[in-house]
């Protein structure tokens, strides 16, 4: 089940294998001022935007349409393997449209029109003979809402692999512990695997919600403001996952929180309007930011 927060206008929507040669394509994808006044756009210097290496998604040149109206403009960044990245910018830029255009999510929203190219693994995703379900389990995804289905925790973890044809039960029993001790929640529920996930506080839910997402063995998470509903305390937890987890999977994080960026992201991308203005290693763009709206942005002078 997707779902998703189109943001701009409230729409409703919803293994690994090292390539030595980024380029050749990968054919297993193709398987069945003032606070409150706003800064003019100012035009984008191509030293204001990094290229990181070894990198896992190309976005070249992509701009979006909602019908007539453009939400994304000409936005070509790469984004690095095994490394998080978060894209930080006013209610409204454009983050989370882009980041579902990474799996394709943009596609259950009518009138939308897509210029320009995504690469994956050196692929295109929008190849006519693309497996969107190849695709969307090799990049997962956690919503900023938890959505655990109205199963048991077992089978929220079971749910994804079933879809892909595992069935054995020892196998399955083996995913479900390995995804949730993954997602740091293995000791707090593995006593009530059976009971509903309902049940779960926010903050394990969203973990669960990773550990499902992680459970098909994806090579990127998206998170679409993962801890905007936490607590604090939920919060650290996911923040210390997603360190983790990067030893493993590539993170693309949409967040609203510029400390939370700071924290855990090794790359942030800073979008306005619809433009992406600056995209920097974390520690140049929050220190030594080369455009003056991002600086601007970062220092609460609007936003």
């Amino acid at each position: 089940m997707l779902s998703d927060n189109h943001e701009s206008e409230g729409v409703e929507a919803k293994s690994q294998t090292e390539r030595t040669d980024p380029n050749m394509p990968d054919e297993s994808l193709h398987q069945a001022g003032r606070g409150d006044r706003k800064p003019r756009p100012q035009p984008r210097s191509p030293s204001a935007i990094s290229v990181p290496p070894d990198s896992i998604v190309s976005i070249r040149n992509l701009s979006l349409f909602y019908g007539a109206k453009q939400a994304l403009f000409d936005i070509s960044m790469e984004i690095p393997k095994r490394k998080i990245t978060a894209l930080i910018g006013p209610s409204g830029c454009g983050k989370s449209t882009l980041l579902r255009c990474v799996n394709r999510l943009n596609d259950l929203i009518d009138g939308v029109r897509i210029d320009g190219q995504i690469q994956f693994e050196g692929t295109s995703i929008n190849e006519p003979t693309l497996d969107i379900n190849m695709l969307r389990k090799r990049i997962g995804m956690v919503f900023q809402k938890s959505n655990p289905f109205p199963k048991s925790i077992r089978e929220n973890i079971a749910f994804g692999p079933r879809i892909h044809g595992i069935n054995d039960k020892a196998t399955l029993d083996e995913i479900v512990e390995k995804s949730l001790r993954r997602a740091a929640l293995w000791d707090e529920v593995k006593d009530r695997l059976g009971e509903s996930a309902l049940g779960m506080s926010g903050g394990q839910q969203q973990r669960l919600c990773i550990a499902r997402a992680i459970a098909v063995e994806p090579e990127v998470i998206l998170f679409d403001e993962p801890c905007s509903a936490l607590d604090p305390v939920a919060t650290s937890k996911i923040e210390d996952l997603m360190e983790e987890l990067k030893q493993d999977y590539t993170l693309l994080v949409v967040t609203h929180n510029m400390q939370q960026a700071s924290r855990v992201s090794d790359y942030t991308a800073f979008f306005y309007l619809g433009k992406l203005i600056e995209y920097a290693q974390t520690e140049d763009l929050f220190t030594r930011p080369k455009m003056k709206q991002t600086e601007d942005y970062i220092s609460g002078r609007f936003g």
